[in-house]
């Protein structure tokens, strides 16, 4: 909150109170007053818990009033005396002075400036000018999670993540739209990416076993920087299109773990289908059965081993041989081969990245 937005109204009202007014913060201190000598004096006779209070209350010659609500009042407004006169003025004051600290709040508070940070609708030059005016810790380590509701219900996503993360000076829950919850979370800054996997996982878990709401999750890199944040937020946008591409089953998707899928998801479509032509000159990948192709992923998912991939199958060795076999009679690529199961295995990626036409960012 601003000062100078303090000392604006205080000075407006000195003409109109024939008394001393002012304002002073949680620490006791005066940030703003009639008599500007005062400014920066503290107030020993006034303490924190007096301005949390909430009620009215005199100390020495004067009438204090707190006011402010985030997370407990954080100002007070004082009057010179302790009439009933004095107790009139400094009511009025903490209204006013109230209502325009929830404008000022509301229009410049750091929800919206990190809304406006991720969105990339800040300039870069005045986002480290806003951050101190905001008193922004803007060299920390964050991540940014983008949260997709797959479901509607009854219960708001929204308010959900935000008790999850209570701390509003260090966690940032800021809606999208309707499906979409960007979640700007302070981390340490050598923390292990498994960690920040089970905090999406925490989420994805409350959300459907506590509200029978489904979502899928995308972690973007993690930051140091503020300015950085807006990159961090298109990562994960890109973890959810890249992953609802080519892990369809996934409900969280890192930036970090997208590999070679990442690289095929930027390629032109053009030269996707270029490439399939090239692979499979002598037949069409169109031309393997729903088996065949279960066969496959098996086999890759066995690491290429023909024993372990058979019983896994529950076929004898010969059979899956035979059906190997049969793979490269038609495509002309022997998945037993290093280099050609590397061709056909981003040969498949490709189909489907062109199979499911994705919408890009």
């Amino acid at each position: 909150m601003s000062n100078r937005l303090f000392q604006g109204v205080i000075h407006q009202m000195r003409d109109s109170i024939d008394r001393t007014i002012g304002v002073i913060d949680e620490s006791s201190v005066i940030i703003a007053c009639s008599e500007l000598g005062k400014i920066g004096e503290v107030t020993e006779s006034v303490t924190a818990e007096d301005i949390a209070s909430q009620a009215a209350f005199v100390s020495g010659n004067y009438t204090y009033k707190s006011f402010g609500s985030r997370p407990r009042p954080e100002y007070a407004v004082f009057v010179s005396g302790n009439d009933p006169e004095a107790a009139k003025y400094v009511g009025l004051l903490a209204v006013s002075l109230n209502s325009i600290k929830q404008y000022y709040d509301e229009k410049y508070d750091r929800s919206n400036f990190i809304k406006n940070v991720i969105l990339d609708n800040i300039l870069p030059g005045d986002i480290y000018l806003k951050s101190r005016e905001l008193r922004f810790n803007s060299d920390v380590s964050r991540v940014c999670m983008l949260i997709k509701v797959t479901n509607q219900t009854d219960v708001s996503a929204y308010d959900v993540v935000q008790n999850l993360f209570p701390d509003k000076n260090k966690d940032f829950v800021i809606n999208i739209n309707e499906t979409d919850i960007a979640l700007v979370k302070e981390i340490r800054s050598n923390i292990d990416p498994r960690d920040i996997d089970k905090l999406a996982g925490s989420i994805v878990d409350t959300l459907s076993s506590e509200f029978y709401t489904h979502c899928v999750v995308g972690i973007g890199t993690v930051v140091d920087s503020i300015k950085d944040l807006a990159r961090s937020f298109k990562e994960a946008q890109i973890a959810l299109e890249v992953g609802k591409v080519f892990d369809t089953e996934k409900t969280i998707v890192s930036y970090n773990n997208l590999g070679i899928a990442r690289l095929i998801y930027q390629l032109p479509t053009t030269l996707c289908e270029m490439f399939l032509k090239e692979v499979f000159k002598r037949g069409s990948i169109e031309s393997l059965d729903h088996e065949t192709l279960f066969t496959i992923q098996r086999f890759f998912e066995n690491n290429l081993n023909v024993s372990e991939t058979s019983r896994k199958l529950f076929v004898h060795r010969n059979t899956l041989v035979y059906r190997l076999e049969k793979i490269k009679k038609i495509t002309g690529l022997d998945l037993r081969e290093f280099e050609d199961a590397i061709v056909f295995k981003v040969a498949l990626m490709v189909k489907k990245y062109l199979s499911s036409s994705p919408s890009k960012f």
